[in-house]
């Protein structure tokens, strides 16, 4: 009976030394996009990510050496000059790209031996295939500001850099009150009807209720289709003449920039046109409206919106800034 005691004491003697917080170790548990609780019983160390919002906040997050499968589109053009500055993985195109937000390999995912997959949330099918090998997957679909939040404080603690997202959060959401400081000044009569056109088309745009509608209100403007509840929605033609923007901002564009808005007669009636006032965001990667980027979206956006109140010359010291604060890395 003492033996066996003493062997039992030696026992749990061991674990309290091998497991200091008590005699299991403590799980990391966070809710994805989905409402699912994610637990990991230690931080991830071997990630593949398939969508490039938490792509890039695993890079703001100092743990790209732990990114073991990237989304595809990560390797085109204009978005690659931008990633392979991050990882030279990426620049010598040696990091595995098993898919995307469209379709992904759930073979080559799983000869990575990932400890966490990073998927978009409506995969369904995809997640199900995964999960089935008892890996976790954090699902993910981003649809308003406090979602892009919640992303990187998710990430943070599964990657073991909680301190690291709440400076993140904490240093974009000072940029936000920045912006906001001066625009909730503007009179509801002095803020410019602006038109936000998709790259898809002329007539293709975000309505209220979605996240750039909220980016226009921030900046200090009036989305002309803002009282329809509308991710994304299409407009004709017409509605678009009568909705008269003073502003149109495009999406960044291969097929077209502001000159061939410019020269459409079909919108030769429209104030935005008439001012020459319409502006294209310039790339991707820097603006992206679902990552903690779209500060940078706001900055161009309250500058084209209110050159009187927001200086131009310093535009380009805040972009850097901003970048520079996210990746450690001065971008050209």
């Amino acid at each position: 009976m003492r033996k066996t005691s003493l062997l039992t004491y030696i026992i749990c003697f061991l674990l309290v030394l091998w497991f200091p917080e008590g005699l299991f170790p403590l799980s990391l548990e966070v809710r994805d996009f989905r409402g699912k609780e994610i637990r990991l019983l230690k931080p991830a160390q071997r990630v593949v990510c398939l969508i490039e919002s938490a792509l890039t906040g695993i890079y703001m997050l100092n743990r790209g050496d732990r990114v073991v499968g990237i989304p595809r589109n990560v390797y085109d053009p204009p978005t690659f000059r931008f990633y392979r500055l991050l990882d030279e993985r990426i620049e010598s195109q040696k990091l595995p790209a098993p898919g995307n937000w469209e379709a992904v390999s759930i073979e080559n995912i799983l000869a990575l031996r990932p400890d966490l997959v990073i998927i978009w949330s409506h995969q369904t099918s995809a997640i199900a295939a995964i999960e089935r090998f008892g890996i976790p997957v954090f699902g993910v679909f981003i649809t308003k500001e406090e979602e892009i939040y919640e992303e990187i404080l998710a990430l943070g603690k599964l990657m073991e850099n909680e301190e690291r997202a709440k400076e993140l959060v904490d240093f974009t959401k000072k940029e936000r009150e920045y912006i906001l400081s001066k625009t909730t000044k503007i009179p509801e009569l002095e803020r410019p009807k602006v038109f936000f056109m998709w790259a898809q088309g002329i007539t293709e745009t975000s309505c209220g209720g979605s996240m750039v509608n909220d980016l226009i209100t921030l900046a200090g403007g009036k989305n002309i289709c803002g009282h329809i509840n509308q991710e994304h929605g299409t407009l004709q033609i017409e509605d678009l003449v009568r909705g008269d923007p003073d502003v149109i901002v495009m999406w960044y564009n291969e097929r077209m920039n502001p000159e061939d808005l410019l020269k459409d007669s079909r919108l030769r009636n429209i104030k935005a046109i008439q001012n020459r006032r319409v502006y294209e965001l310039s790339d991707i990667f820097t603006n992206d409206l679902w990552t903690l980027k779209f500060i940078i979206a706001v900055h161009r956006l309250a500058r084209w919106l209110h050159p009187s109140i927001f200086s131009e010359a310093s535009l380009e010291n805040d972009e850097k800034k901003i970048l520079n604060f996210f990746y450690g890395y001065q971008f050209k």
